[in-house]
């Protein structure tokens, strides 16, 4: 845009009545949603193609944002997701020898409309306070009476099955491993002898998790989460993974039925969405968090080893521990707030975390837990 030309206007209303000012990048137009932040200082178009963040307008804390462009490779799905993106300054230079374009122009070409120049810290000391809030983010009506009246008649997430939004319609073979930028010295190269055959449930997967399968020597089966129990055995798979994806856990009745029939038949391994759809098939109860947890610099404690990860989330909903059945057993715990991070099944082969062990972007510090998953398949009884 020339130096000459004023910017547009974009607004940025909350359900509580506040109102910020800035200049809209990326599309134009309107969109409502649920406004969260992201505390990652990197990995923006991680987060912007995380099928997790359906439904949602969000912040970036990090205050510059769009400095080292877009490139293909790290993409974690085929477009972005989310319902707006809020940065404090979008940078007008790119410099990165990866990078294949700017970001205001990814956005505009997958029509999200994006905010920049108010004062991010601000805004999320707020939701914070108060909690993640439905607002409205526009380029089109500037009326700030009009704007929050329509934040307050926003859906909300609460209720909603936003993973139909995002999963896939049909099943494929995943044969991608991971990227050589992506791996590390102790990275295994298909050191998995057996070939474990793996069903990944896809509720809003990203990618990087079965490109850790794959570069685990597994073969990957990607099926959409509304796949039955039935469909999954005649696959005649190893091990069933469970994977993130947006919204709340409990409106999705058929991925709990199916989890359920499947407890005992082979390992699970969920993540995020898995995670929590794991402990409502086994009668455990999910609630909706105040503000969320997403970044790449969540502290986790392992209770097995003491030892504390650093660990990459994005999650609005957790596990209830008051209602938490005898089934289950603690395994992690999130040290901010003593949530559960992680949960294992006392008799059957079945284990999740609320976190992405997967990273992309963040620390690799859990990636052992996929390992853990080719453990138990090789152990399980029906796979020798």
């Amino acid at each position: 845009m020339p130096s000459n030309v004023k910017p547009p206007t974009a607004k940025l209303a909350l359900e509580d009545g506040t109102v910020y000012t800035g200049t809209s990048f990326g599309a134009s137009g309107e969109i409502d949603g649920e406004v969260v932040f992201n505390t990652a200082m990197t990995g923006y178009q991680e987060i912007l193609t995380d099928p997790s963040y359906r439904g949602q307008l969000v912040t970036m804390t990090y205050p510059q944002i769009g400095n080292y462009g877009i490139n293909q490779d790290d993409l974690e799905s085929e477009k972005p997701h989310l319902a707006g993106f809020i940065v404090r300054e979008n940078s007008r230079v790119v410099s990165n020898f990866r990078s294949e374009g700017d970001l205001n122009t990814y956005l505009k070409k997958h029509n999200i409309i994006a905010l920049t120049g108010i004062d991010t810290r601000a805004l999320v000391r707020r939701l914070r306070s108060e909690g993640a809030m439905k607002g409205v983010l526009s380029t089109t009506d500037l009326d700030d009476t009009s704007l929050v009246t329509k934040a307050k008649m926003a859906p909300g997430l609460i209720g909603r099955d936003l993973v139909r939004e995002v999963m896939p319609a049909n099943g494929r073979q995943w044969k991608q491993p991971l990227h050589p930028l992506a791996c590390s010295p102790d990275t295994p190269t298909s050191v998995n002898s057996k070939n474990f055959h793996v069903v990944a449930l896809d509720f809003g997967m990203k990618w990087n998790i079965p490109r850790h399968l794959a570069q685990e020597g597994c073969q990957v089966t990607v099926l959409p989460g509304t796949t039955t129990a039935e469909e999954i055995l005649n696959q005649n798979p190893d091990g069933l993974f469970l994977s993130n994806g947006p919204g709340d856990p409990e409106p999705l009745s058929y991925a709990i039925s199916t989890i359920e029939h499947l407890l005992g038949k082979l390992p699970i391994f969920g993540i995020c969405l898995g995670h929590q759809l794991l402990a409502l098939a086994c009668k455990a109860k999910t609630f909706k968090l105040k503000f969320g947890h997403r970044g790449a610099n969540q502290p986790v404690l392992c209770l097995a080893t003491n030892k504390v990860e650093i660990t990459s989330q994005n999650h609005g909903f957790a596990v209830s521990e008051e209602d938490l059945p005898d089934s289950l057993e603690i395994t992690h715990r999130n040290l901010n707030d003593n949530t559960i991070a992680g949960l294992r099944h006392k008799e059957h082969p079945a284990f999740s975390v609320q976190y992405h062990p997967e990273s992309s972007a963040g620390p690799h510090d859990s990636r052992y837990l996929f390992q853990e998953f080719l453990s138990q398949m090789a152990l399980f009884p029906a796979n020798n």
